[in-house]
């Protein structure tokens, strides 16, 4: 029988080598990590009364804005190629701005965001290594609130809140490792609309404002994946 150079009988050739693609597997299990970026709000404040007997009336609105760090712990279970979760945020944030009142210039009422958290339940779908989710829950927000003087610079009266409410989200990730996955994600907290008590510096009654607030966040997230009950990923990626 004649052979070829490679040694292998005439007209007989090697098989191609079967290429697979990788597979990402986004099998039930808990999760945790950090997430960074920024994010704005949008406050309106309305005189309800004061300690002085003025007239109420709408004293503007300004858009808080900033940094924001902090982190998530969830569940996330998979049936075909759909991804199903809960999960737990909390971040620190500084969305600080301010606006000169309508009614009191050149004095100027100042906010800030100081913390958020989020409980939401997640729902996606997976194409390999890649889901985009949806996401909606509950929403809590710290703030703080004071009203300053435009011709010392001080600061007139103050207030500060925990205000709840809701938020929705979507979110693309993209798993790297068997364990690892970036991402980026969206929200938008409604928080609606609230009647603050302010007080000055002696802590007597200064004042009382209606102030609405929705707050809007863009995040880019890192998170690391266990297996189901904590086991570590050993799957393919």
């Amino acid at each position: 029988m004649p052979f070829d150079a490679a040694g292998l009988p005439a007209g007989v050739y090697p098989k191609a080598a079967v290429v697979t693609s990788p597979f990402y597997d986004w099998r039930s299990g808990f999760y945790f990590g950090i997430n960074g970026g920024g994010g704005f709000a949008r406050k309106c404040w309305e005189l309800v009364t004061d300690a002085f007997a003025d007239l109420p009336g709408s004293e503007g609105c300004h858009n808080p804005s900033g940094d924001t760090l902090g982190g998530q712990v969830g569940y996330r279970w998979r049936s075909a190629n759909w991804v199903f979760g809960v999960e737990g945020q909390g971040n620190w944030a500084n969305f600080s701005g301010s606006n000169i009142s309508l009614l009191f210039a050149p004095d100027s009422n100042r906010t800030r965001v100081d913390a958020f958290g989020l409980i939401t339940g997640q729902i996606g779908y997976a194409w390999n290594n890649i889901l985009l989710y949806v996401k909606g829950g509950a929403a809590v927000t710290r703030d703080s609130y004071h009203a300053v003087s435009g011709a010392t610079g001080l600061v007139l009266a103050s207030a500060s809140e925990t205000r709840w409410g809701g938020t929705v989200g979507a979110g693309l990730e993209f798993g790297f490792a068997p364990n690892w996955s970036l991402g980026v994600e969206y929200n938008h907290l409604f928080t609606g609309t609230r009647n603050v008590n302010f007080t000055d510096p002696t802590g007597a009654f200064f004042q009382t404002e209606t102030i609405n607030q929705g707050v809007d966040l863009a995040l880019a997230r890192l998170n690391y994946r266990f297996g189901e009950w904590g086991a570590p990923v050993t799957g393919r990626y």
